[in-house]
């Protein structure tokens, strides 16, 4: 099917804690609704059959609890029924923003889906509502080609959103499309979560899925571009991904994601919105997740034991199945193993081992985690690159369990620059990562410079072990991780 993403420079209140009439609220979020208009129409003329808008997109950002309400839609909860808010105008009071969209959807013939602030009435018996009576959620909307909308889902894991209220139980939200069967949808910070985004795809078996997002890049392990390409490495699905585009507030990274290919764009530069117009193969229900199914895995075995450089591994790996950690360091390694040392990176605490040499073999612990690795440089470069390990409760922006093999380029020659952020590499380096993960749900990320996405030649779980193997990436080597979910320990 052809898919659209959209990322969008949106129009920002130059005062959004000032308290505004309904009118001049509406005023601003038509300047980005003609924005979205000029942008459908486009990509329906690329033959598009859905696209997808950012997070924020239509109202911005910063917002008091107060100062948004004037910019909030009345949408009634997706089981109300069916309702198109383009034919049906006077259905419900305050649907200007909602009344646009359906619109844009209709005239195009054209799923569309779209973020917004929206607005829920409660009764003060409920003990859950807010003082001021009114619930405010940060809402997704999906209309069908004919308008109607489909479905909404408010956001249930809020990333410093004073203005909205987390909702009691998470929403699962998807809608049926002809073109690629049932399509889910989350928002931003809910990537990095169970709830709702990994029990949606696994309670309703989706395959693809939608994602509005506002994400601010943070590098080397969460830039936006390279964890959705993770993401839907991970659990095989296809992503359609909008951010907003603010790169002084490091604002940008959308794209359309397959398992196995992307279609992106990450620009710091330049100013301005993005469309991504891409036709990418329906992803089937049947089809295992990277998660459930080592069938890739084995099939490949053969392949990675045969093209990887290093003969120990293929020994350790390939030949003995018992429960030897794969590659484990020789006692030649082990006389002049490089010192490992402490650096922050990602706000935590991470212990490393400089990556030395044209090649070799380590081994860095933390708690239950090891993380090993065999690499083989062609051409050594005047590049520090230190293999790093993490496992344990992440708390800033944010509390999430994260066990973390991570092989990153150091921002500078010194022990003390790794963990920084990097956006440009020129060392090519042949290398297989591997780590005794105590979760299943592993994200593989692999970033070249210039915030490009490479993608493995092998990866998969073998005896206890998730490992990661590319033989030569495309461009020099930024990041190559393994980052581990243990949602469990959240």
């Amino acid at each position: 099917y052809v898919a659209a993403v959209y990322e969008h420079e949106s129009i920002l209140s130059p005062s959004p804690a000032a308290l505004v009439e309904r009118r001049s609220a509406l005023e601003l979020m038509g300047r980005n609704l003609d924005i979205y208009e000029q942008q459908v129409l486009a990509a329906a003329r690329q033959g598009a059959q859905i696209i997808v808008f950012p997070e924020d997109g239509i109202h911005g950002f910063n917002f008091t609890r107060s100062s948004i309400y004037p910019y909030l839609d009345f949408v009634p909860h997706s089981h109300s029924g069916k309702w198109n808010p383009c034919r049906e105008p006077c259905l419900f009071n305050d649907t200007e923003v909602v009344q646009r969209l359906s619109c844009m959807a209709l005239k195009n013939k054209i799923f569309l889906v779209a973020n917004l602030g929206t607005k829920q009435p409660c009764e003060h018996t409920d003990p859950r509502c807010p003082a001021d009576g009114r619930y405010q959620f940060n809402t997704n909307v999906a209309f069908g080609a004919d308008g109607t909308l489909l479905a909404t889902y408010r956001k249930h894991n809020l990333y410093f959103e004073y203005a909205f209220d987390t909702t009691p139980e998470p929403d699962y939200a998807f809608f049926d499309t002809p073109f690629a069967g049932k399509v889910g949808m989350f928002t931003c910070f809910d990537i990095l979560f169970f709830e709702p985004a990994v029990n949606l795809i696994r309670q309703y078996n989706l395959k693809q899925i939608v994602y509005p997002t506002a994400w601010m890049n943070q590098l080397p392990l969460l830039s936006a571009v390279e964890f959705q390409q993770a993401f839907a490495t991970a659990f095989n699905v296809n992503i359609l991904a909008a951010n907003i585009h603010h790169p002084t507030l490091g604002m940008t990274g959308s794209g359309i994601y397959t398992p196995v290919k992307s279609f992106i764009y990450h620009d710091m530069e330049s100013y301005g919105g993005k469309l991504i117009v891409a036709e990418i193969p329906v992803i089937t229900a049947d089809c295992k997740t990277n998660l459930e199914s080592n069938v890739r895995f084995r099939e490949n075995l053969h392949d990675s034991c045969r093209t990887f450089t290093s003969t120990s591994l293929d020994d350790e790996v390939c030949s003995k199945e018992h429960e030897d950690t794969p590659g484990r360091v020789s006692g030649k390694g082990k006389e002049q193993s490089p010192p490992s040392f402490y650096a922050e990176m990602m706000y935590d605490n991470f212990t490393f081992v400089p990556v030395w040499g044209e090649k070799g073999e380590l081994q860095v612990c933390a708690n239950t985690l090891c993380c090993h690795l065999n690499y083989w440089r062609a051409v050594l470069t005047d590049e520090l690159y230190a293999l790093g390990v993490f496992d344990g409760l992440h708390t800033v922006h944010g509390t999430y369990y994260v066990q973390a093999c991570a092989l990153v380029k150091c921002g500078g020659l010194s022990f003390s620059t790794c963990g920084q952020e990097v956006t440009d590499a020129t060392a090519l380096i042949d290398f297989q990562l591997w780590g005794n993960m105590s979760t299943p749900y592993i994200f593989p990320l692999l970033l070249t410079s210039g915030i490009t996405l490479d993608f493995a030649d092998h990866m998969g779980w073998k005896n206890n072990h998730y490992f990661l193997s590319k033989n030569r990436t495309s461009s020099g080597l930024l990041t190559a991780a393994l980052y581990g979910r243990w949602y469990e320990k959240d």
